[in-house]
């Protein structure tokens, strides 16, 4: 680092910027952390982390390298998925009695795809302060980098491990007229996209952005007829955590989607599921499978009426 970049760090002006802040007490700050590069922490999220009395954090042993590169040694307090409704009660009980407590996940912004929304929940009906300091977040950096035109976007996060659960999520926003973001991990990668593409066709393009923010960080974009190829051409494509973008659905394909129904519809009343959705892969040119799955759900709603 420069001279010069330095005296940036170390400036009165920015220094005093952080510093003149309010941070009240009997307050729960939820605190972003890098979700790869540890450059990427805001210097009001420092400052508040120097500040607070305690600091609740997915992973104690994480945090507290964190801290230790910043300088900043604090009390922690194991806030993770299996305790977060009891240690709620704790950070209560502190923050009643006027300490700042901050909240971190192991990367990123807590509550989004992490533990915290509990505890967040629990602080909030109990009438007491919540003020969160902003800061890295794998989705929306993804998404600045995508280059998918939409005013809108959907936040799915992390899939079912299981397939059917999966496919029946897929299904549900695959007409959702707003760019569809998801979390994946590696070793759920190629079956995830596999199913994407099987629900969602083949001429949709996807983003797959890889180790967002780190060393070997990679953001491809292509269709998704492609996408499986990509991933097979090197075996390091299967590690590392993945944000998965799809581009909004089209009113063309909203309108491939009906014609598919109403062909369907039609010939569930006198074929088989399997008879009906080749017939109507001939008659529409759709995929097959995607014919099949879509019959299946059609046949079963009617059972169920």
């Amino acid at each position: 680092m420069s001279t010069t970049d330095n005296a940036l760090f170390t400036s009165a002006t920015v220094i005093e910027a952080v510093t003149r802040q309010n941070y009240p007490t009997a307050t729960l700050y939820v605190v972003a952390t890098p979700i790869g590069n540890v450059a990427d922490i805001s210097l009001r999220a420092l400052h508040l982390l120097s500040l607070a009395d305690a600091i609740a954090c997915e992973d104690t042993r994480n945090t507290a390298q964190l801290l230790t590169r910043y300088g900043i040694s604090k009390p922690l307090i194991a806030a993770h998925q299996h305790n977060e409704r009891e240690v709620a009660e704790k950070i209560l009980a502190r923050l009643q009695a006027g300490e700042r407590i901050a909240l971190v996940s192991d990367a990123g912004t807590p509550g989004v795809s992490d533990p915290g929304a509990k505890i967040v929940d629990a602080i909030k009906l109990a009438g007491m302060s919540v003020t969160p300091l902003p800061g890295a977040s794998a989705a929306i950096s993804a998404l600045s980098a995508s280059g998918l035109i939409h005013d809108r976007f959907y936040f799915v996060g992390f899939l079912p491990a299981k397939a059917g659960q999966r496919d029946s999520i897929l299904r549900e926003v695959q007409a959702i007229p707003a760019s569809l973001i998801f979390y994946e991990a590696p070793h759920r990668i190629i079956e995830a996209v596999a199913a994407m593409r099987a629900i969602f066709g083949d001429t949709r393009r996807i983003v797959l952005a890889r180790e967002v923010s780190k060393l070997f960080e990679e953001i491809h974009r292509c269709t998704l007829a492609e996408a499986e190829s990509w991933l097979a051409a090197d075996s390091h494509r299967e590690k590392g955590e993945y944000v998965i973008l799809i581009e909004a659905t089209t009113a063309a394909a909203d309108d491939q989607e009906l014609e598919a129904r109403r062909v369907l519809q039609i010939l569930l009343e006198e074929c088989s599921v399997k008879q009906a959705a080749g017939l109507a892969a001939q008659l529409t040119g759709q995929k097959k499978n995607a014919l099949y799955q879509m019959a299946l759900e059609m046949k079963q709603a009617a059972e169920d009426e």
